[in-house]
């Protein structure tokens, strides 16, 4: 296996052309256990941890812009004022290891339904940049560009840049998780809600082929300005409507719907009542 490492943003996108069957790479924290377990053998690894331009954030034009290469943990400590669902998503993420080495790129990269970090993305309504050499750069909704289970829209010789988040004044975000355990574990379900004035955004994680926007349940909250339970009941039937989930080993199909109608009316009720 050949192990790339290129030293800046550009050397990376070169190197993603001459080898398109190398598999990029920041903590691994995916990619290890899938390796380790001989389910996947790529002919090459792209690692990107010296390319420093991905492990920056900053704030652009009420937006944030998290290079993929940023952590967890860093998540957690530099942008839980700003971005509290998907700091609250990090903090799910594994043991504080894996949070240390673990990336919103990596996740994205995965697209996996099950990824902690995408329910607060999909839910804000976040963008997603990726570049490659000969495309230059452009930006997808985080709808299109996870397309299926473990599957995106990356183009052959595109690396994921960053993901653009938008910032709404008085936004209240919210994410809630079950597992069959407290700490490092897999999702079973989780579900992710941002209420601002005018906008409701939902998303449905672990309970579908891709993560899922409950989009009677936007329609229905939009406008609400005070919780009730007969309001919270309704809001949990439509989303646990919009879930698509299967029986395995983590839960049955029923029990996901249950859930994630217990977790819509709970953190509707913390979105509105503070």
């Amino acid at each position: 296996m050949e192990f790339l490492q290129p030293p800046g943003w550009r050397e990376a996108l070169e190197a993603r052309v001459e080898h398109p069957d190398a598999l990029p790479i920041w903590g691994g924290t995916d990619v290890m256990v899938e390796m380790n377990f001989a389910r996947k053998r790529p002919e090459a690894l792209l690692d990107l941890t010296r390319v420093s331009e991905l492990a920056c954030w900053e704030a652009v034009d009420g937006w944030v812009r998290i290079g993929a290469g940023v952590s967890y943990t860093r998540v957690i400590h530099e942008l839980g004022d700003v971005l509290p669902g998907l700091a609250m998503a990090s903090r799910t993420v594994g043991s504080p290891q894996i949070r240390n080495r673990g990336t919103i790129g990596g996740n994205l990269g995965s697209s996996s339904p099950a990824g902690d970090a995408l329910p607060p993305l999909f839910a804000a309504g976040a963008e997603v940049e990726v570049e490659s050499m000969r495309g230059g750069s452009r930006r997808l909704l985080i709808d299109d560009f996870v397309i299926g289970p473990k599957q995106n829209a990356l183009g052959p010789e595109e690396l994921i840049a960053a993901v653009w988040v938008p910032v709404r004044a008085g936004a209240a975000q919210q994410f809630a998780k079950v597992g069959t355990r407290n700490a490092m574990v897999i999702a079973v379900c989780s579900f992710a809600l941002d209420v601002s004035e005018g906008r409701v955004g939902t998303c449905i994680g672990s309970a579908g082929p891709t993560p899922l926007r409950a989009l009677e349940a936007e329609a229905f909250a939009t406008g609400l300005d005070a919780w009730s339970e007969e309001a919270g009941m309704e809001f949990g039937r439509l989303v646990a409507a919009a879930a698509s989930p299967i029986d395995d080993v983590r839960g049955s199909a029923a029990y996901r719907r249950h859930a994630l109608s217990v977790l819509a009316q709970r953190t509707l009720k913390w979105a509105l009542c503070g």
